[in-house]
């Protein structure tokens, strides 16, 4: 019954008479284990290794098959009660191992150690920005100086946009 599980990642509630309360709530805490700092193993297997330890969990292939047949995309996790398979929502983020970055879930599927920011900020100091206009190489051959000067100005101008230096007074 849907109104027995949380709307976004189906933990199931308790409610008040409820029998076996405690395999809910230990149901609940199983799957907030997984989903608390998500890491995973790899993300790309598409049919469970043989080797299992509790705890451990896999982004799901794109072509699975076995026990993960039909969960494209899901985090499988192997626990004492077996598989358990979260339904990624967007904006998920799960550690990769064996890629050591992050996927998160965007869109309907997983985007591999993309960040998305306005800017890099080392000490609140913005060291990389968003990508500049080009900058053209000096040619010719009479005005090499003017054409110099031209191209380490635009250089500078690169640097100090992306907060790679400071501004000149």
């Amino acid at each position: 019954m849907p109104e027995d599980v949380t709307p976004r990642f189906n933990l199931p509630y308790l409610h008040a008479g409820q029998a076996q309360k405690e395999a809910y709530h230990n149901e609940a805490l199983t799957l907030v284990d997984i989903l608390t700092h998500a890491h995973a193993l790899s993300a790309q297997l598409n049919e469970p290794p043989a080797a299992l330890v509790e705890g451990q969990c896999w982004i799901v292939g794109t072509s699975p098959q076995g026990a993960w047949g039909g969960r494209a995309g899901a985090l499988a996790c192997w626990t004492a009660g077996g598989w358990r398979f979260i339904t990624p929502r967007d904006g998920m983020r799960v550690h990769v191992e064996d890629e050591a970055l992050d996927c998160t879930y965007d869109g309907g599927y997983w985007t591999r150690g993309a960040i998305r920011p306005a800017g890099i900020f080392l000490s609140n100091v913005k060291v990389l920005g968003t990508r500049q206009a080009a900058i053209s190489a000096p040619s010719g051959g009479g005005l090499i100086d003017g054409q110099a000067r031209a191209a380490i100005l635009a250089i500078l101008n690169a640097l100090q946009n992306h907060g790679l230096i400071e501004v000149s007074e």
